[in-house]
């Protein structure tokens, strides 16, 4: 039986060196006896590097974990609609884990498998509070391969097919996969906790920008943990088959579901403090460094 990990860090006043020595030598009947069956993957600021690219060294690390018989799912908080450019750099196939979990994507057949959207009713009353609280507020839905924005929301990926319009007319003509939020590239430092709080238990508030310029809102019950999940589930998998891979606080989810979370060096502070493990930045290949320990040359 694969070993299980203890899921906590040590408290202050307990063994903290003890704490770590059965943890190591967990890890080190894990990594020799029982290497992980799933790699669990984000892409941006983990598996990419900051100039969009995917090195040869990942490339290469990715195609032994598939050599010796292991998945590797991307787990993302991308759209599906630009998943090309990461299949064409890795050759990746099967499905991938989309807008933190909201959609399961078929790389393959470039068509979603399954698709939780955050309700009609629920994200106009959402973007509504939320303009009252932060006024300067814009918005913009994520819709599978579609997608609309606000015209003072600023994308990280333009699409020449976007849809520019108010946001009722934006959630009334696209079903939300994801809700996005900007506010003139200011942080939401001060107002994140309000957003949080007006979601409540109807929608899930998270990020992935370390300087907190961007809040993504999807459906109740969605995370990258709970997509996971369900995705190892169908595959005869547990957590413990599972190592997770990531960066930002829409990762943390999935590192405590996880056997075994390793995060990037250049992570956001609450990631590195809940990983197992700390790598190279994305820029130095870190998810490389892991895989190529895990999993062993062929041939």
């Amino acid at each position: 039986m694969r070993p299980e990990f203890p899921r906590r860090r040590p408290a202050a006043g307990d063994d903290a060196g003890g704490f770590h020595r059965a943890r190591d030598a967990l890890l080190v009947d894990w990594v020799i006896v029982f290497p992980p069956a799933l790699v669990a993957t984000d892409l941006d600021g983990t598996l990419i590097r900051s100039d969009g690219t995917v090195s040869a060294r990942t490339r290469a690390a990715l195609r032994r974990v598939e050599q010796c018989g292991a998945t590797v799912v991307f787990v993302t908080g991308r759209p599906s609609r630009v998943m090309a450019d990461v299949v064409a750099q890795t050759s990746a196939s099967g499905l991938a884990i989309c807008a933190n979990g909201a959609l399961v994507f078929d790389l393959d057949s470039g068509v979603p498998v399954s698709h939780r959207y955050l309700e009609q009713a629920t994200a106009l009353r959402l973007a509504r509070a939320i303009r009252a609280a932060v006024p300067d507020a814009a918005f913009a839905v994520e819709s599978g391969v579609r997608f609309g924005r606000e015209p003072a929301f600023e994308t990280m990926w333009p699409d020449p097919g976007e849809l520019v319009a108010a946001f009722p007319e934006l959630l009334l003509t696209l079903p939300a996969t994801k809700l996005l939020v900007r506010r003139g590239g200011q942080p939401f430092t001060g107002v994140y906790d309000v957003i949080v709080d007006l979601a409540g238990t109807n929608a899930v508030v998270t990020t992935s920008s370390l300087d907190l310029d961007l809040v993504e809102i999807a459906g109740p019950g969605v995370s990258k943990a709970v997509a996971l999940a369900e995705l190892a589930a169908e595959r005869g998998m547990t957590a413990r088959d599972v190592i997770a891979f990531g960066d930002m606080p829409n990762d943390l989810p999935m590192f405590a579901w996880a056997g075994y979370s390793v995060a990037v060096a250049n992570a956001h502070p609450d990631v590195l403090a809940a990983a197992d493990e700390v790598t190279a930045s994305n820029d130095e290949d870190g998810v490389a460094v892991i895989l190529e320990r895990l999993f062993p040359a062929v041939g």
